[in-house]
């Protein structure tokens, strides 16, 4: 596995692979791997000749007062799983490689291009965190630039996130395929695998594996309606919160929003009915550590609810 520092360095391993026409998988990743990544890669590796993964924690996307210094950086370990996975190259740039005219996290004090995705960006996540969007579009605009990648990989996860990056991709006219992966869960608790775990104890983890099942059960609400019957957002929105109660009367819980939403547009749907368009169910929740009541973790999940 080559480790490359520079575009430089990426582009002119990327070239051998452009003069011989082979394909090439992208994983775009701010490290701190774990076995969802391993899927997205894993997949990149069955689907191409090469595989290349960038690690590199983008300070565009975090804000002032978020924690981008506390950000899990764990390089050793990440490079040793890559290698045996069997990634071909990993790209890991510093800042000023990616913003040489420098990037502080104050958006006024920005120089240089950006790219918005208006219409996406200001929903769901967008609504807490309002240029969260703008620097992942921009450094993963700047990214596909570098790579060239015939297929780039997401987790559902981050599913605004792969809309937004879509959106991009078509409107600005990217040559590559865009692949969403299922979201990669903890076998034992349905809890979704995140590099912000970490900063949880074992108990909280396991507690905060009830953000999953909630959505469970509005997900099972909006199935169980048939091709006749229909819900409310409001119905869908209380099973979800009633699931939740037990974690926001002990304190564990708090939450940011919950959403249930076109897959396609984002927009929010107040009626649920026989339909052929597929539904969101998605959320932000803040989890609190038993362990260290100083330390709150802020946790995304969602599930996709397939139309009729």
């Amino acid at each position: 596995m080559q480790v490359l520092r520079t575009i430089a360095d990426l582009r002119a391993w990327r070239k051998q692979s452009t003069v011989r026409n082979e394909e090439v998988g992208f994983v775009p990743t701010m490290g701190c791997l774990h076995a969802g990544h391993a899927s997205l890669i894993e997949q990149s590796i069955k689907d191409n000749k090469f595989t290349v993964v960038s690690i590199f924690v983008n300070p565009s996307q975090f804000a002032p007062t978020e924690d981008l210094d506390k950000y899990p950086r764990t390089m050793d370990a990440d490079t040793d799983l890559l290698k045996k996975l069997g990634v071909d190259a990993v790209f890991v740039p510093q800042p000023t490689e990616i913003y040489p005219r420098g990037i502080p996290l104050d958006v006024s004090k920005q120089v240089g291009p950006f790219i918005s995705v208006l219409g996406l960006s200001e929903k769901l996540e967008g609504k807490t965190r309002p240029n969260f969007f703008r620097g992942v579009a921009t450094v993963v605009g700047k990214l596909f630039n570098m790579v060239q990648p015939t297929k780039a990989y997401f987790g559902q996860k981050d599913f605004q996130q792969f809309i937004v990056i879509k959106s991009m991709v078509t409107e600005l006219f990217f040559d590559l395929q865009l692949v969403m992966m299922p979201i990669t869960r903890s076998e034992t608790s349905g809890l979704a695998l995140s590099s912000r775990n970490k900063y949880l104890c074992d108990e909280s983890k396991d507690i905060a594996s009830n953000i999953y099942k909630g959505l469970k059960l509005g997900a099972e609400l909006i199935a169980e309606n048939g091709a006749t019957k229909t819900c409310s957002r409001d119905q869908v929105i209380a099973v979800v919160q009633e699931g939740w109660a037990p974690f926001y009367e002990s304190g564990d819980f708090e939450l940011d929003y919950i959403s249930i939403a076109n897959a396609e547009t984002l927009d929010e749907i107040e009626t649920i009915s026989n339909t052929s368009t597929d539904i969101v169910i998605s959320c932000a929740v803040y989890v609190k550590d038993r362990l260290d009541d100083k330390t709150t973790v802020r946790l995304i999940d969602n599930i996709l609810v397939p139309g009729r």
